[in-house]
């Protein structure tokens, strides 16, 4: 059957438009279902989170005298010691701080910052350095340089509506869907079965199509695994009612379940704070504080934090001095926090940003993200960090 033909006759034109992303960005083989290795939880802050009124140096006047109307005011910050503090939203993440379960590393970033987001996402999500373009994210190359057991191809997991980079690599494609449910309810439609009920042999002497009818035939199966381990185990821990929480409450379930799965991706987006910003960031931190509380309380009710990294990133920090518009805009350097029950390091990693001391306006970094990247392959996953990140970066000795 000719491509056209095959488009046709099966209506694919029509149903394309309606189906998720992740069929058109998987490739899965055969589902596995036994986790030897540990979990690795990725939350993306998207839209460049404030650090300074996230982990507030309230200790430093300068910080007060350049945000003259945003500034956390000092009976408000949660203090974590003599110069640094969090977000008075923030108390869940404070107890797992105090706890010696966190690792707070100051002026991340990277060389010749960009303050496009999506160029400066881009570069965190490859791994890249800031005059170099890459396709493929750091994690999709740690599968592709088979860092994770070889005959296993289902692995990476974005709770999210299209895959995210970083878990794309060069042969390696990750899976994702922001409901598994709904996902499920996807693929009982005609359009879908029709196409895999007639995967005819001839199908093979057409390269595209061969690939659309393995890629729909893998999809279903990744789904119906994924449906089945989601029935599992159903938390008992109470979770906010909001998409983020629900993302994370899926992945406690998914882990509790003992899912083949090695990483897994989330996304709290909306940080673009350029006016009005303290409602606006109080709001989303209270939703990361609230939901990271429950899941670690999850994680810890079955045993699964000590196995588990948790990585909070965004792609840039904002200026140290506030605008007009009682908000802040695009910066370089940021913080950046790990947690989990086997960190060698807790606590904060480096002192608190010199703001004395700024790059025309902004945090100097002291810290290259790759490094943590660096940490993560050689210490957490196993693999070999220089394979992936084209260079040798020092390790951190965070766990």
């Amino acid at each position: 059957m000719k491509r056209r033909d095959f488009i046709k006759n099966t209506g694919l034109a029509s149903s394309l438009v309606w189906l998720p992303q992740f069929l058109r960005s998987s490739n899965f083989g055969k589902i596995y279902s036994s986790r030897t290795s540990k979990n690795l939880v990725v939350i993306q802050l998207s839209g460049g989170n404030d650090g300074l009124n996230t982990i507030i140096p309230y200790g430093d006047d300068i910080y007060y005298q350049s945000r003259p109307k945003i500034a956390i005011q000092k009976n408000q910050v949660l203090k974590l010691n003599d110069i640094q503090g969090l977000h008075s939203s923030m108390t869940e993440v404070q107890k797992i701080f105090k706890n010696g379960e966190m690792s707070i590393i100051n002026d991340i970033g990277y060389p010749e910052p960009d303050r496009s987001h999506f160029r400066s996402m881009d570069i965190w999500h490859t791994a890249s350095a800031s005059n170099e373009y890459l396709s493929s994210g750091w994690l999709g190359r740690c599968i592709d340089n088979g860092f994770f057991e070889s005959d296993k191809l289902y692995q990476t997991l974005s709770l999210d509506d299209s895959l995210p980079l970083p878990l794309k690599g060069n042969t390696y494609k990750g899976f994702s869907t922001n409901n598994i449910k709904s996902s499920k309810k996807t693929f009982k439609n005609p359009f879908v079965n029709n196409i895999i009920d007639h995967h005819h042999d001839d199908h093979h002497h057409h390269d595209n199509v061969a690939y659309l009818y393995q890629t729909l035939i893998q999809s279903n199966e990744s789904i119906d695994y994924l449906y089945e381990k989601s029935k599992v185990y159903q938390t008992k821990i109470e979770y906010p009612n909001n998409q983020f929480a629900n993302d994370l409450k899926q992945i406690a379930e998914l882990m509790t379940a003992d899912a083949d799965i090695k990483v897994y991706y989330a996304i709290l987006d909306g940080f673009d704070t350029h006016a009005n910003q303290n409602n606006t960031q109080q709001r989303l931190l209270d939703t990361y504080d609230k939901a990271v509380g429950a899941f670690v309380k999850d994680l810890k009710s079955n045993n699964l934090f000590d196995d588990t990294l948790i990585m909070t990133f965004s792609e840039f920090g904002r200026r140290v001095k506030e605008n007009a518009g009682r908000g802040t805009d695009h910066g370089t350097a940021n913080n950046l926090y790990l947690m989990s029950g086997s960190l060698k390091k807790s606590g904060f990693y480096n002192s608190s940003p010199n703001l004395s001391d700024l790059d025309n306006g902004d945090l100097k970094f002291r810290v290259d993200f790759r490094n943590v990247y660096a940490d993560i392959i050689n210490d957490w996953i196993g693999g070999k960090s220089s394979l992936v990140l084209n260079d040798e970066f020092k390790s951190l000795n965070i766990f």
